[in-house]
Formats: structure tokens, C-alpha cells, sequence
């Protein structure tokens, strides 16, 4: 499934990824003298803040390969243990317009068309930390330019008091009331707005892997592409944010049409956001810091790994040796799955930030718009290039830990095949992903990075890997 670049729209304007948080009132500390000093331009064209209009763009190239590694069997679905190398291609063009402007009320118009080529490491199959966000699960699909984005944006200001905000593809406005609600309808990724992280949700600067960008045990309504339609309303105070999305889900397991009857199929998510961590408190200066608490219930045709896994070892009691549970084959039924996840940050110095996220779902109905993990833990970092006089640079480091319930690894033992995974068998072990980059700020709006990721036990399959897998990624914002 692909899980196209959440935060590709705020790529494309630098600054917005240089501040922690997601583009609320910045209260920073008073500059440096260094601090003041030009920076250099981190986009090929300058983008003016006073326009009605933002037109910009960007295109990521993502090279990746691993060496061979262990593997005494393997399966339909399983990551290749010989050699391989891919490389992926996403560009995107970025529109807004706002409709209407005023200090308290701003309308705006959203619309981004994309295009997704190439191919990951043995066709985004084998592990449910897939070591390339960019990539689209579905190949077939071709490089052919498709809208990602449709959507109006309406802040409507509860108080006369303004407070700064950083401009950016999905928000046009840099001045807003700093009580307000904000409202969005249309076709758009539910993790442009729910789940951010400064340090780890993007992976055209920072991170790569699926489950360190987003939370795994999200199974968030997305399309193959990883968009839908949804309704979002948020309400934003000086210290903190509540938000609430209904959404569209897919009509099959990870697949690109959306079920448009929200009886059949509908995704509900909250999230609360507190714009300080218990970890400031004993810091010696004030830091930035963000915690939030996510919440979601999906309704859809998923089937039940516990029944298909009975069925399979009835019909093997009868004398079928070879029958293997299938997770779609059930009549529709809508089913429920929900989870939560708990997602913070903090800066250490005004370089160093420290990052994590927790994620938690049932685990008994099928894995169906995200990846396969029912239980994910996270923690990193990353440090800016201040120390060493590039600013634009950027280190990090981090640590992931991907778990399936126990329902999940007994179907996977029998044979079964999800959408990602499958070996044929099954020696279960956590996917423990270790992940590093270095990105350099080139010139301009011309970035390159260095990646790699360590995987022990791909598809929770401790029979099989350790796999290194190393990148080379060149991104451009125009």
C-alpha cells in the first residue's frame, strides 16, 4: 500500500519543517546573532507570502537496494533474499488560492495533482516497516499524473487576537485568530493533519520507513495511494488543538476505489494535541514540546483472522493437509477495528530533538487500509547542522519495534496472505527496524540524503533476515 509522503505539501516550504510543532503561533526564543544572518534559499524559486496565490512544487528519487540475506524458505508475499534494487519517483504540483480574506475568516482553495513511478524493494511486499514511504503498492497503476488533493479550507476566528503562522500548501493564511475553528471537506490525506511529528513524518527530508512516519498501528482510510475524502474540523487554543475527521475507506483491502455509502464503510478519528510534554518541566531553558493522543474506529467489509483460521484447521481435520485460511473469503459483513496512538516531541537544545510514538490496535480484524502492525513503539532523534556550520543539514536516528496480536501471527503460521504479508510459515518475532540518514542541503532547493535501515526479523519472521537496506534520495523544491 503506498503511503504517499504525509507531509509532501510542507516540503515544499522548508521553514514550515525547520519548527517544531505544525504551524501554530511559533513563540521562539530571541535569534542569535548567527541566527540572524541570511539564511540560504532552501526553494529553486522564491514564494511570496503576500499573494492571494502559492504555486510551487517538488519531486523526490528515492534509490534503494540490500544485499542477500538468510532466508531458508519463503513465500508469496515475502521480501526477496537475494539482491535487489528499485528506485521511486514522486512529483507533485501544489495550488492554493485564497477565496477569501480577512482577518478573522480566510477561505482557501486546494489543489495538488502528483505522479508516483518506479518500484520498491521486491514490490512493497515482505515487511510491515516498508523501508520506502514514496512507493505505491500497487505498480499497475503506472506513473500517470492523478489528483491527490481537492479541498476547501475555511477558518472561521473566535477572537480578534492574531498570532503568526507559517504558510504552506494546505494553509494559505499568515496571520490567524489565535482561538479558532478550521474546517476542511474534499479528497486528502488523513495524516497531512492528524499524527504529525516534527522530527519523524517526512519522508522527503527525514525518515523513510512507513512505520517511523506515521504510526503503524494506524490503519488509517486511505486509497492504494494514500488518499481519501473526508470532512476534518479542528479547534485551535494558544496551547493546544482537538480535531476530528470522518472519512472515506476503501472498498477492499487496500485498494483504490472508496466505498462512498458510509453505512457500508466510514473511518472516525480524534486527536487532542497539547503543545507542552511532562519532559519540559525539567529541562533548564523553556523547549518546545508536543504531545498527542490519537484515537479511531474503522467500520468495513474486514474479515476476522480468528474464523478464517478456524475454518482452515476444520477443513484440515477433514482431510484437506493443504488448507490455508484467506482473509477475504466471507460474506460482506461491516466489521470494527480501532486503536489509539500516543505521538510527542521535544526539543533538548535549540538543535536537538527528541521524538516517539505509540501505537495500539485489536488485532483480530484484517489489516486493511494501512500496513500490518496491531502494536508499534518508536523513539528517536535528530539534530540540525548548526555544529558544524550547515544549518540545512540534518541527522537522525531511530529505533521501531512492529508486533501483530496473536490471531494475526496464527494465520500468517497457517499460510495466510495479507496484502503485505505472507511466507508461507510463520516463526513469529517482533520487526525490530533500526533507521539513520543524513541530509545534505545541496543548493538551493536541492537536497541529498544518505539512509540506512537495519530490519531484524522482516515480516515478523525470525527465521528469515537480518536485511540491510540502503538509500540514496535526492529531493528538489521548486
Amino acid at each position: 500500500m503506498p503511503k504517499l509522503n504525509r507531509t509532501a505539501a510542507l516540503a515544499a516550504l522548508i521553514p514550515c519543517l525547520m519548527a517544531a510543532g505544525r504551524g501554530h503561533a511559533q513563540t521562539d526564543e530571541a535569534p542569535t546573532a548567527a541566527a540572524q544572518e541570511p539564511a540560504p534559499p532552501v526553494t529553486v524559486f522564491p514564494h511570496a507570502d503576500s499573494t492571494r496565490w502559492l504555486l510551487t512544487g517538488q519531486a523526490n528519487i528515492i534509490f534503494q537496494a540490500h544485499p542477500g540475506f538468510h532466508s531458508p524458505y519463503d513465500g508469496t508475499n515475502s521480501l526477496l533474499a537475494r539482491g535487489e534494487y528499485k528506485t521511486s519517483l514522486v512529483g507533485t504540483l501544489f495550488a492554493g488560492y485564497q477565496v477569501v480574506r480577512t482577518p478573522r475568516f480566510d477561505t482557501d482553495l486546494i489543489y495538488d495533482e502528483e505522479s508516483a513511478g518506479g518500484r520498491g524493494i521486491s514490490e512493497a511486499l515482505g515487511l510491515a516497516g516498508f523501508t520506502n514511504l514514496d512507493v505505491v503498492r500497487n505498480p499497475n497503476l503506472g506513473p500517470v499524473p492523478y489528483l491527490a488533493r481537492v479541498e476547501v479550507h475555511q477558518t472561521i476566528g473566535l477572537t480578534d487576537k492574531m498570532v503568526d503562522q507559517q504558510r504552506s500548501p494546505f494553509a494559505l493564511a499568515t496571520k490567524v485568530p489565535e482561538r479558532r475553528m478550521d474546517l476542511r471537506f474534499g479528497k486528502m490525506g488523513l495524516p497531512d493533519l492528524l499524527d504529525l511529528n516534527g522530527p519523524g513524518s517526512d519522508s522527503h527530508l527525514q525518515f523513510l520507513n512507513w512505520t517511523v512516519d506515521n504510526n503503524g498501528a494506524w490503519d488509517y482510510a486511505a486509497d492504494t495511494r494514500g488518499y481519501t475524502y473526508a470532512f476534518i474540523a479542528e479547534y485551535d487554543d494558544a496551547d493546544w488543538s482537538a480535531r476530528y475527521a470522518l472519512a472515506l475507506m476503501p472498498t477492499v483491502a487496500n485498494g483504490i476505489d472508496l466505498e462512498w455509502n458510509l453505512r457500508r464503510a466510514n473511518a472516525q478519528n480524534v486527536e487532542l494535541e497539547v503543545r507542552k510534554t511532562p519532559l519540559a518541566a525539567l529541562l533548564t531553558a523553556e523547549r518546545k514540546g508536543t504531545v498527542r493522543l490519537l484515537g479511531y474506529v474503522n467500520h468495513a467489509n474486514m474479515g476476522d483472522y480468528r474464523v478464517q483460521n478456524n475454518l482452515a484447521l476444520a477443513a484440515r481435520a477433514k482431510g484437506d493437509p493443504s488448507a490455508t485460511p484467506v482473509i477475504t473469503a466471507h460474506p460482506f459483513a461491516t466489521t470494527v477495528k480501532y486503536g489509539v496512538g500516543l505521538n510527542f516531541e521535544q526539543e533538548l537544545t535549540p538543535d536537538l530533538r527528541v521524538f516517539g510514538r505509540f501505537g495500539w490496535n485489536e488485532g483480530q480484524h484484517e489489516s486493511y487500509a494501512y500496513t500490518e502492525v496491531d502494536q508499534t513503539f518508536q523513539l528517536g532523534a535528530d539534530l540540525a547542522g548548526n555544529r558544524w556550520g550547515r544549518a540545512n543539514d540534518k541527522v537522525g536516528l531511530v529505533g521501531v519495534s512492529n508486533a501483530i496480536k496473536r490471531d494475526h501471527q496464527n494465520y500468517l503460521a497457517l499460510g495466510g496472505l495479507g496484502f503485505l504479508l505472507g511466507d508461507g510459515r510463520l516463526s513469529y518475532a517482533r520487526e525490530d527496524i533500526l533507521e539513520t540518514y543524513y541530509t545534505a542541503h545541496t543548493w538551493r532547493g536541492l537536497f541529498t540524503s544518505l539512509d540506512a535501515q537495519l530490519i531484524a526479523h522482516p515480516g515478523y519472521d525470525q527465521a528469515r533476515g537480518p536485511v540491510a537496506v540502503f538509500s540514496v534520495r535526492t529531493h528538489v523544491d521548486f
